[in-house]
């Protein structure tokens, strides 16, 4: 079993940064894919981006790329979301989620065996 604790979140202006922090405790990352989603009122879960730890290969949602970075902390068993120039429109609660195997379709909530709690982020205009 693995738990996800999200923290970081917040509401800033918009062109600022923010960086999320994914902490899992239970078992360690070691094979999984960890992914970053996110949720806007109203609004189905859209994917934001994905990491597959042992090759630290990236993946990013088009509507972050360039944006966005996922990164992670192997001694900290722990996944980051660096955020910067926020947009009004990135306003969501963001949920870490975690995949015991690595995935094809890391873009796919449903494939997710755990999900965090989720972290509010509000970008003003």
């Amino acid at each position: 079993q693995v738990q996800l604790v999200e923290s970081g979140g917040g509401l800033v202006q918009a062109g600022d940064s923010l960086r999320l922090s994914c902490a899992a405790s239970g078992r360690t990352f070691s094979t999984y894919t960890v992914a970053w989603f996110r949720q806007a009122p109203g609004k189905e879960r859209e994917f934001v981006a994905a990491l597959k730890w042992t090759s630290g290969n990236t993946y990013y949602g088009d509507s972050v790329k360039g944006r966005f970075t996922i990164s992670k902390d192997n001694a900290k068993n722990t996944v980051y979301l660096q955020m910067n120039s926020l947009k009004p429109e990135d306003t969501a609660v963001y949920f870490c989620a975690a995949a015991r195997i690595y995935l094809i379709n890391y873009a796919v909530p449903r494939n997710y065996d755990y999900w965090g709690q989720g972290t509010q982020v509000t970008v003003s205009s």
